[in-house]
């Protein structure tokens, strides 16, 4: 089953360019995703984002800490165009979203890949067509020789054998496995941004080394930009350039591990001090 947030993001399939990411408008600077001081109230309720600032540079990991219901989510949403913040700038490879209209978001969001907590593989399919899916929906231009071709390099690149696995379904695939066929269907159409969406929950320490390996791999491998939303300590730790906390609405620590470990707010260190009583 998909969560909304994975059921809103799958509806935007269709939205992406047959030709894949556009180069127009990039940015020359050294930062893919540019968010400055943006504010979000849902109706009459509380303030969601209260000024939220935070700069990624291109090729870099970063991970969003913090609790249940604190804003990470709807951060996200907001980069990818889902949400349009109250106030604030959103900037993504130097062009400015938050004035953008249907037409241009689609362009915009052809940069992005995204991988879900449950890897939200569709069942029905082999997991062959999965990731072959967003080729033959989005690549007109390209033969199913060539759709093959794409679909075994994939295959290889995330440690999967595409007779062997590829025409097995989702269902017949270990945790880990899952993982990396949704970060091959993520990366088929060549983003620069790949967003996880709580990529360790529920996988067991092996599986969880796995998962982050393969973010390290796909980085390294593909020079995209990541964004990690996360609740697993030690992950974020794992495969992080630089992780902000967010609490409430504000991001209260930003920065390296060291950072995080010496942050002196209250939640911050309720929030490390299992993982750090474990480490002594």
């Amino acid at each position: 089953m998909m969560s909304m947030f994975e059921e809103q993001l799958h509806s935007m399939v269709p939205q992406m360019s047959e030709e894949g990411p556009s180069k127009e408008g990039a940015s020359t600077n050294d930062y893919m995703i540019e968010v400055d001081n943006i504010k979000k109230t849902f109706g009459n309720g509380p303030q969601i984002l209260k000024g939220m600032s935070v700069n990624v540079q291109r090729g870099e990991t970063l991970v969003v800490l913090g609790g249940s219901g604190m804003g990470k989510s709807v951060l996200m949403k907001h980069i990818i165009g889902l949400l349009k913040p109250d106030e604030g700038s959103i900037k993504v490879d130097g062009e400015e979203i938050t004035t953008m209209g249907p037409t241009e978001l689609k362009r915009v969001r052809a940069k992005f890949g995204m991988v879900f907590q449950n890897a939200a593989l569709f069942d029905s399919m082999s997991n062959y067509d999965n990731v072959a899916f967003p080729l033959r929906e989005h690549r007109k231009d390209m033969s199913e020789a060539d759709i093959d071709k794409k679909v075994r390099s994939l295959f290889d690149m995330f440690t999967l054998d595409a007779d062997i696995h590829g025409r097995q379904f989702p269902s017949e695939l270990s945790g880990g496995q899952r993982k990396r066929v949704g970060l091959a269907r993520a990366v088929a159409l060549d983003p620069q941004i790949v967003l996880y969406d709580e990529p360790t929950t529920g996988l067991d320490p092996i599986t969880t080394d796995q998962v982050d390996q393969m973010i390290l791999d796909a980085q390294k491998a593909l020079k995209v930009t990541s964004i990690v939303i996360s609740h697993d300590i030690a992950s974020a730790f794992n495969i992080a350039d630089n992780i902000i906390f967010v609490y409430y609405g504000e991001i209260i620590a930003r920065g390296t591990k060291e950072d995080m470990l010496k942050c002196e707010h209250p939640f911050v260190q309720e929030y490390f001090k299992t993982w750090i009583d474990k480490n002594k």
